[in-house]
């Protein structure tokens, strides 16, 4: 599947000085769009089950390509070697993609997850993958009023008094 993100607009979005991604690029034509796709794909796979993957394609939320981003960044300094003068730099780059990892992790699963995309159901009036809740309970005025609503519907339910 191809990623909506190009080269130039991953290099906008990366911290890939800009020299460093035309030297990787003329030595290795074609990489990093590669690793775009690639990463596009996983994430899109991860996300199938409960988001609208489609939509996504033509209108990625930018916490998505936030990820994708994080995803390709390791990827190029993996391919192209980190600068060992640098190691906050590296740790960074492997905490981005250890996050942005877990993070796709977290908004593929449904119970937990916390990430708000366009759901799978086109189906729906919101495009929230978020359920917004209800109350899931009452409370009456009385701690007795249960017992005369349950006997008004049971009384509705079972009109001829017979129940058992």
């Amino acid at each position: 599947m191809p990623s909506p993100l190009t080269l130039a607009g991953w290099t906008q979005r990366t911290i890939v000085p800009v020299d460093d991604v035309t030297a990787l690029e003329s030595s290795e034509p074609g990489f990093i769009q590669r690793r775009l796709d690639g990463a596009w794909s996983w994430i899109m796979a991860r996300l199938a089950k409960r988001y609208d993957v489609a939509l996504m394609q033509t209108a990625p939320p930018d916490i998505v390509l936030i990820w994708l981003t994080a995803l390709v960044t390791f990827d190029f300094y993996s391919k192209r070697g980190f600068n060992p003068s640098s190691e906050s730099d590296k740790a960074a780059i492997l905490d981005a993609y250890a996050e942005a990892k877990a993070e796709v992790k977290e908004a593929a699963d449904a119970k937990d997850g916390l990430f708000d995309l366009p759901v799978l159901s086109t189906n729906s009036p919101s495009t929230s993958g978020v359920s917004r809740g209800f109350p899931l309970g009452y409370s009456e005025t009385s701690p007795y009023v249960w017992q005369d609503v349950q006997a008004v519907n049971g009384s509705q339910e079972d009109p001829t008094g017979q129940g058992t």
